[in-house]
């Protein structure tokens, strides 16, 4: 079987495949992860603000998104975007945003429901008795937040948290289906153009195993670095 394989069409493509798709897969991802883990500590916070509309309205949220293919969510938002900016800016026709803008506005948030979860979590695994000696000592509830509870919530939950970032490595193939050329989408283009399909599907999925399998591995490392810590 091997020796129909053509190996000499993934050589070629390699530049391609890397500097433009994987570029953009990697700039998504970063962008997502930053865009995404902002928004769902701002989530996590609502739900433990002990006020119970921003609560609420945190908490369907999450449930929302979470209860939602991500593929359909993507589809969405690229056809949902457009006339919310039109609704906004008063324009008299749908706004152009772009594959790029929409497809980094879903991922954001569509993963700052999960992202939210993990910081929840991680919040709440710290010591009630850390905050009260905050507040003895006159540190306000932002302040209390900015500099004890978030810092160690975070550290606690880091390996969780890059764990999820790989998924959404994982995910942001799903952009594919807007005809956005990330590492996927460059893979398709010229499997199809060289007829190459088993080829160039079958070294992506290498790529994605691998970086995935690397990922994994320094999360096991770190999550004993800091069990060593505690």
């Amino acid at each position: 079987m091997l020796a129909n394989f053509d190996f000499d069409v993934i050589r070629r493509a390699l530049p391609y495949l890397f500097y433009e798709g994987m570029t953009f897969t990697l700039t998504l991802t970063a962008l997502a992860a930053l865009g995404g883990l902002v928004f769902g500590t701002a989530l996590a916070l609502m739900r433990l603000s002990g006020l119970k509309t921003l609560g609420r309205i945190a908490g369907i949220y999450v449930d929302f998104m979470r209860s939602l293919p991500l593929v359909l969510v993507i589809f969405w938002f690229y056809f949902l975007v457009p006339y919310i900016g039109q609704w906004l800016t008063g324009a008299s026709r749908p706004i152009s945003v772009g594959a790029f803008a929409s497809s980094l506005i879903t991922f954001i948030m569509f993963e700052a429901a999960y992202f939210s979860e993990i910081m929840r979590a991680g919040i709440q695994s710290i010591s009630r008795g850390q905050p009260a000696a905050a507040s003895a000592l006159g540190l306000t509830y932002a302040q209390t937040m900015r500099y004890v509870v978030l810092p160690q919530a975070f550290r606690n939950m880091l390996p969780v948290l890059i764990t999820q970032t790989i998924v959404l490595f994982q995910d942001t193939s799903l952009v594919y289906v807007l005809s956005i050329t990330d590492f996927l989408g460059a893979a398709s283009k010229v499997a199809q153009r060289d007829g190459r399909l088993v080829e160039m599907y079958l070294f992506a999925a290498v790529v994605y195993f691998t970086i995935s399998c690397i990922a994994s591995f320094g999360v096991r490392r770190l999550q004993s670095r800091i069990a060593i810590i505690r």
